[in-house]
């Protein structure tokens, strides 16, 4: 009898990806595998469109159903992703209405004369080559949502049964080639010690449940699947973006020492979610969040957020072809709203232009609005000031269940700032014309600083306005020209260029001047390094992704304000980026 052959054990293997998720996974791999759907892709007699587009109907409102059971499904779970998940199927049920991608699909079967699985899949496509060609983050984690949409109706057209992901034991971590949101929802955190895949980002909606969970996550691994088999031993570091298959003895002790170390560290961390973020001298400071969507509310408040500094409203222009109204936007609004209990929420304007295009608030002008430096942000809302007033009542209605302030993108002139407050007046009026509910006063209207122009003239918008929110991110690219997104010039991107700091040291000072507030919501608001040197320099507001907002507390805690201002001092004397990077290093090493 032949003796029984012994495979080989094979090497540790290092693979390199994106961390969307903090935190030390060790375990064993699962994998969670989705079978590929073939599209069958044929022509249709002319006789057949009206049956091809009855039967793509059909899935649509199947799909429909299948997401409303998750729905119900999702009310009933009781882990900390059950809100996201519904806010996410939310999402995909709008989708599924009236959306380009539906009337794209049924337009294609008409047109083109094919079976409705190909319209779905070119259909995709095209959406997906047009989101390619922009390069924005934001849009990328949105175009993750359509393809699953559209994974689904193709799902239902084939006949397919999606896979859920299997019951695991203990410690696994789940290595896939992409995970949707529901499958990561549906995770059990007491068996799953993490999740890799080949595809995903920082922004979307997988990432955003797994933060959720406390799962560390690592997505967009290229060639994860061929170096990782069931059963290998597997860590997984979500900060780093490092995933290390078969790990070494040696290895795997440096991993079990950091995980312990940030298990720790995560601890006390949490123990600060309800002390006050005050300095070594008693100087208080406010920490507020940034949020793109609704599902990430839970995250803001389990990080302790002393209000929302900043609420993107793209989210709902965005994947559609029509114009949210007013109502919708209300309602929308209020469920961000009405949970912040009385805390601030900051509600920015349409700042849809440049990268980010929505086809339906561009009309005539998006050859310009697609431009950087063209008709976007407050100069697209005001030369289309009927969409303005449309979210203008729509927040000034939310004001009556919250503390609203509204913030004004890409502000550049004070002439700007007059014309949206005359009309956020004129909103005012005619909702009291219809006896409609809100706050007795209007709202504080605040601009941002992001570009220089706005920077320089600050003295003159702080007499206009009623805060400041400088967006360091815009400011620092506009300033020194830079695209982050093109590796030939990505290394130029430096916040602590001299002219930037000297741009944010103007903006605060005016502000500081005219009594009003001033915040920074930018990257550099959440990281601790730069902290010392952005309270020395006045600032006391700081905005960011709520996971962030721990370990700012925890750099408060230890600051002294006025040793800060003093090396902010030193610091402001500078003219070399280099030595302001090593002033600052020295003092945070010292402090």
């Amino acid at each position: 009898m032949a003796k029984k052959r012994k495979q080989k054990k094979r090497g540790e293997a290092v693979f390199r990806g994106l961390g969307v998720s903090p935190g030390i996974g060790i375990g064993v791999v699962h994998l969670h595998q989705t079978d590929a759907v073939t599209v069958p892709e044929y022509r249709i007699p002319q006789t057949g469109i009206a049956a091809e587009r009855e039967r793509f109907a059909k899935a649509t409102a199947a799909a429909r159903r299948q997401i409303g059971r998750l729905r119900a499904k999702a009310k009933g779970m009781s882990n900390s992703a059950a809100g996201e998940l519904d806010f996410l199927l939310d999402a995909y049920q709008q989708m599924l209405k009236n959306s380009r991608l539906v009337r794209g699909v049924d337009q294609r079967i008409v047109r083109d004369r094919i079976n409705a699985e190909a319209a779905v899949q070119a259909e995709v496509a095209e959406i997906a080559e047009a989101f390619a060609a922009m390069d924005d983050a934001y849009l990328a984690a949105r175009l993750d949502d359509i393809r699953e949409v559209g994974r689904r109706l193709i799902g239902n057209l084939t006949k397919t049964v999606r896979k859920i992901p299997s019951r695991m034991p203990r410690d696994s971590i789940v290595v896939a080639q992409e995970m949707t949101p529901a499958d990561t929802a549906l995770l059990d955190p007491g068996r799953a010690a993490g999740i890799t895949a080949e595809v995903g980002g920082a922004e979307g909606h997988t990432a955003i449940m797994a933060r959720a969970l406390g799962l560390p996550a690592v997505l967009a691994v290229p060639g994860l699947l061929k170096g990782a088999r069931a059963g290998d031993s597997i860590v997984i570091d979500g900060d780093a973006g490092q995933v290390v298959v078969n790990p070494s003895p040696a290895t795997l002790a440096v991993f079990q020492r950091l995980r312990s170390e940030k298990q720790r560290e995560k601890r006390q961390l949490s123990r600060l979610k309800r002390q006050p973020a005050i300095t070594l001298d008693g100087v208080e400071v406010t920490l507020l969040a940034n949020v793109e969507l609704p599902i990430e509310m839970a995250l803001v408040n389990q990080a302790g957020a002393a209000g929302i500094g900043l609420l993107r409203s793209e989210f709902m222009f965005m994947n559609r072809e029509d114009l949210p109204g007013e109502e919708e936007q209300f309602q929308v609004l209020r469920t961000m709203v009405e949970p912040m209990e009385g805390k601030p929420v900051t509600i920015r304007t349409l700042d849809v232009g440049g990268e980010k295009i929505s086809g339906a608030v561009m009309g005539d002008f998006r050859e310009s609005a697609s431009s950087a430096l063209g008709l976007r942000g407050i100069r697209l809302s005001l030369a289309r000031d009927e969409l303005l007033e449309i979210q203008f009542r729509a927040c000034l209605r939310v004001s009556a269940f919250g503390n609203v302030r509204i913030l004004l993108p890409m502000v550049t002139t004070v002439a700007e700032v007059r014309q949206a407050r005359a009309i956020l007046a004129r909103a005012a009026r005619r909702l009291k014309r219809r006896g409609a509910a809100m706050a007795s006063a209007l709202p504080l209207l605040g601009v941002m600083i992001e570009v220089p122009g706005a920077a320089l003239a600050a003295d003159a918008l702080a007499q206009a306005c009623d805060f400041f929110a400088i967006g360091s991110n815009d400011l620092t690219m506009y300033t020194l020209a830079v695209d982050r997104g093109d590796d030939q010039v990505a290394h130029l991107y430096n916040p602590l260029h001299p002219a930037i700091l000297r741009l944010i040291q103007f903006a605060t000072a005016a502000a500081l001047r005219a009594r009003i507030p001033v915040s920074v919501c930018g990257e550099i608001a959440g990281d601790p390094r730069f902290l010392a040197l952005l309270l020395g320099l006045g600032l006391r507001e700081f905005s960011m992704t709520p996971s962030n907002i721990p370990r700012v507390k925890k750099r408060i805690l230890a600051l002294d304000s006025i040793a800060a201002a003093a090396r902010a001092g030193v610091i402001m004397d500078q003219m070399d980026a280099g030595r302001i990077a090593m002033l600052l290093d020295d003092f945070n090493a010292l402090a």
